[in-house]
């Protein structure tokens, strides 16, 4: 871009387009209520429909275990849904997420806008998936969100993206096995702990043993 004959006006545009998500984004935090999960992505107002049930039980079992791990060891926040995260030019309101201590300090009883997180999970919907491997995928590496989990409830699988310099190099998804962590120290659960009650009881009975 940075080389064509139209920079200026692809300057303008940019400001131009820029300024409009500005004015959507205020009206939006002044608009925004705690009943829904809302999301602004990219000047658009997303709120989101019910969570079919196999969602919510993926949804809560890793955030049981991770919260758990996290607490008992005073390795920072974790959070489940409704904790809207602010990124510099989108609002997201991630499945689960984890803020490490330093981040952590920043939130107090008050906070409405989290800062962005060090690991996010976003457990996808045909609804959802284009942009949670879309523009989410983008703006989570860019923001240098050090993991970032995409759970499949359909599937029951889990991709483990990695940061890296270049981004979120491509993941296998798991169905079975184990996954570890490096953004949470020494967090190791098994793929099957986030969509089978009993192994999430026998891994959380692990974790805090």
């Amino acid at each position: 871009m940075l080389d064509s004959p139209v920079l200026p006006e692809l300057i303008q545009e940019a400001q131009r387009v820029i300024g409009r998500e500005h004015r959507l984004r205020e009206k939006f935090y002044a608009d925004i209520t705690p009943e829904n999960k809302w999301e602004f992505i990219q000047g658009e107002i997303i709120m989101h429909s019910p969570a079919l049930n196999r969602h919510l039980v993926a949804t809560k079992q890793l955030y049981d275990l991770m919260s758990a791990y996290v607490r008992t060891r005073s390795l920072g926040i974790v959070h489940i849904e409704k904790a809207m995260t602010s990124f510099s030019r989108n609002d997201y309101e991630p499945d689960v997420m984890f803020f490490g201590t330093a981040k952590a300090s920043m939130i107090g009883p008050d906070t409405l806008r989290f800062p962005v997180p060090d690991l996010i999970v976003e457990v996808i919907s045909p609804s959802t998936e284009k942009r949670d491997r879309g523009v989410k995928f983008e703006d989570y590496a860019f923001h240098g969100v050090g993991e970032y989990w995409i759970i499949d409830p359909d599937a029951e699988t889990v991709e483990l993206h990695r940061l890296t310099e270049d981004g979120y190099p491509p993941a296998a998804r798991q169905s079975e096995g184990l996954l570890e962590s490096d953004v949470i120290p020494g967090f190791t659960i098994s793929v099957r702990a986030i969509f089978d009650e009993a192994e999430n009881l026998a891994a959380l009975r692990s974790l805090l043993g």
